[in-house]
């Protein structure tokens, strides 16, 4: 399922990161890489406050359905 589905406070393992080459490397850089652990901390319009690598990351909502866990 996406990333935008995924339930507040709960650990999630990446298993695929979709969108262009660009994106990806994008995402990879902030540690989104498949077999990584993200926890969404909060969502407000769409946007999500995430937890991955011990660092806090704001993500749109269009980037965050690129992430599948």
């Amino acid at each position: 399922m996406p990333l935008t589905m995924a339930q507040t406070g709960v650990q999630n393992t990446i298993k695929k990161v979709g969108g262009k080459e660009e994106t990806r490397k994008f995402l990879a850089n902030l540690g989104f890489v498949s077999g990584g652990i993200v926890t969404v901390v909060s969502e407000m319009g769409g946007n999500m406050i995430l937890n991955v690598r011990d660092s806090r990351i704001a993500l749109g909502k269009d980037m965050a359905n690129k992430i599948i866990v």
